[in-house]
């Protein structure tokens, strides 16, 4: 291995298998820069991180280097509405509209918060096309947010509401919190200060660019492409899609200058931090979320099994099953991630971030180096199969 994919880092004894399969994804399969880390019973037993920073240079990652994460800062979002939740600002069973008048237009005045948190408010895409300035500006985006009509009759299916999902949160969350913040704000204060976490859903401006990872393209391939199912290979190619319309706008959080967009709030894909940090946030909450004060009621609400929408698990934009709940990704048997209470979100290229509160893990996983297997990726399937096994939990994940 030469210097630049040098691996640093500990695993606590037991639990080398782990760093085993982190230089196994340098060396078999294609990582560029990555970073993983894992709690177990609130306890740090991995933390390594390796490869190449910013592939143009040959920087190499750093212990502190951070990346964005699309899609995963979903499921740093959703414990933030969680601990609003734990707070008492609101309930996840009653009308989005209680909190926020102006949201009931165009037949929304009865989806409830569970609902539009489980992609099932048929809200994935805007018919307003809200440009950068406009999702600057938190005024002007509810706006756009109130006048958009569902894609279907609420509650009867559900499409992963790619960029939308962490508008329509934080919105609701400025109008229930006493000081009005948003959701980025909201997270970086309950959250990431208390915890001492590098993550923000809102990347401040004195942040430097040597702290960030720059992305790699992806590199698409036959094998890659045999893993997505036809009908979301078909999909990406129409403008028109679900999933297109779902994606726009996400293309606003890089920046040529500075590597990502800096203050600019994007809660569903907008989200930079370091895999140590996400394994933190989710052990916190796996164990019980007693050093953020989560109540219990909250606790058994995150554990229950998903409510799948009348017309079934089919996700209408990602064209596969899927089951979502509270702003979380939950397991499938075609999609397993822990045992059946985990929660978490997976991001585009292959990061992942879940808690597992049967066996009390948060695990955290972040890269630069791009996949495109769809809907999961073969790094991070090695790298969670090597944790369970660690434990001695080798049903998870049997043929890896």
């Amino acid at each position: 291995m030469t210097e630049n994919r040098t691996i640093s880092g500990f695993v606590k004894p037991g639990f080398e298998a782990v760093r085993e399969v982190f230089i196994e994804n340098f060396e078999l399969r294609d990582e560029l820069g990555a970073a993983c880390c894992i709690y177990y019973q609130g306890e740090k037993v991995v933390d390594l991180w390796g490869g190449i920073r910013n592939e143009a240079t040959g920087e190499p990652w750093k212990e502190d280097t951070m990346v964005l994460v699309w899609s995963t800062t979903k499921g740093l979002s959703a414990l933030a509405m969680a601990l609003a939740h734990s707070q008492g600002l609101f309930d996840y069973n009653v009308p989005v509209s209680k909190y926020w008048p102006e949201f009931a237009q165009h037949g929304k005045e009865k989806i409830t918060i569970r609902q539009l948190m489980a992609h099932q408010a048929g809200l994935y895409a805007f018919d307003e096309l809200a440009d950068k300035e406009i999702i600057a500006d938190p005024d002007r985006l509810a706006v756009v947010l109130a006048r958009q009509k569902p894609a279907y009759e609420p509650g009867t299916r559900h499409a992963y509401h790619a960029l939308t999902l962490g508008f329509y949160q934080s919105e609701l969350l400025r109008r229930v919190d006493p000081k009005g913040r948003s959701l980025g704000q909201y997270f970086h204060d309950e959250i990431a200060t208390p915890l001492g976490l590098d993550f923000y859903i809102r990347l401040p401006e004195d942040i430097p660019n040597s702290r960030l990872a720059t992305p790699r393209q992806p590199k698409f391939s036959i094998s890659a492409m045999r893993s997505a199912p036809v009908a979301f290979i078909l999909a990406t190619m129409s403008p028109r899609s679900a999933i297109r319309r779902a994606l726009v706008g996400t293309e606003f959080c890089l920046d040529e200058n500075r590597i990502y967009t800096r203050n600019y709030e994007v809660p569903s894909g907008g989200g930079v931090g370091t895999a140590r940090a996400i394994a933190h946030a989710y052990s916190v909450f796996a164990t019980g979320g007693k050093e953020l004060g989560l109540r219990e009621e909250t606790f058994q609400e995150l554990i229950a099994p998903p409510i799948a929408p009348s017309k079934g698990l089919r996700d209408g934009a990602l064209k596969t099953d899927a089951a979502y709940s509270l702003g979380f990704t939950r397991p499938l048997s075609k999609n397993p991630f822990g045992s059946p209470s985990s929660f978490g979100m997976p991001g585009t290229g292959g990061s992942f971030g879940f808690a597992d509160p049967q066996f009390k893990i948060g695990y955290g996983y972040v890269l630069n180096g791009f996949g495109t297997s769809f809907p999961t990726d073969p790094r991070n399937n090695a790298l969670c199969a090597a944790m369970y096994h660690s434990i001695g939990e080798t049903d998870l994940y049997p043929d890896l």
